[in-house]
C-alpha cells in the first residue's frame, strides 16, 4: 500500500485545476457533482457490505 500511495499518478486526484473548476460553477452544478460522486459510490459500497457481511457469516457458521 505505501508504495501504490507513492506513485506519481495518486497525488493527481487532488490538482488545482479540477479544483478551481468545481468550485467556479454554481449552486445547481455543485449539486450534481455531490449527486454524481454519490450515484457512483454507492454500487461499489455495496458491494463492499455484501462480500463483508458473507465473510462475517461465513465466520459465524464456521465457529459454531
Amino acid at each position: 500500500m505505501a508504495v501504490l500511495g507513492m506513485a506519481r499518478g495518486a497525488y493527481a486526484q487532488g490538482c488545482a485545476l479540477c479544483y478551481t473548476t468545481a468550485s467556479a460553477t454554481g449552486a445547481a452544478a455543485q449539486r450534481s457533482l455531490d449527486v454524481g460522486i454519490l450515484t457512483l459510490l454507492t454500487p461499489a459500497l455495496v458491494l463492499f457490505l455484501c462480500v463483508i457481511f458473507m465473510l462475517y457469516r461465513r465466520a459465524v457458521s464456521a465457529s459454531a
